[in-house]
């Protein structure tokens, strides 16, 4: 049902490291790539998160509550993803851990603020 997300960053070059390397060991490569937005991915048809310049020109912002979530294939993928965030520059927003009935899942936050998170279910 999602085709992408799209999160504001006001530093293009320096977000697109962070998810050039944050999102490579999930399979995702730029699918697009213009000055003001960069599409990752593993194809088209399938979600892909995306970084953009605000279109209105206005400084890049936080949305308070909003939140992507990267599907991961296991607990141990949940762990490195956070990790890798971190050693990125990433912030911590909770350690990988059980978060209820089934749902494993750890928080971060990336170089502008934005909340992400890592998770699998089962």
């Amino acid at each position: 049902m999602v085709g992408y997300v799209t999160l504001g960053t006001n530093d293009m070059a320096r977000a697109a490291r962070f998810y050039d390397a944050l999102l490579e060991p999930l399979g995702a490569k730029r699918l697009m790539d213009m000055e003001t937005f960069v599409l990752w991915g593993t194809s088209f048809g399938e979600a892909c998160i995306a970084l953009a310049r605000p279109f209105d020109g206005r400084p890049a912002t936080v949305g308070n509550g909003v939140m992507v979530a990267l599907r991961a294939d296991t607990k141990e993928a949940v762990d490195a993803l956070h990790a890798r965030a971190l050693e990125l520059g990433g912030a911590d927003e909770g350690a990988p851990g059980p978060r209820g009935d089934g749902f494993y899942a750890g928080y971060f936050r990336d170089l502008e603020g934005n909340k992400l998170n890592a998770f699998v279910l089962g």
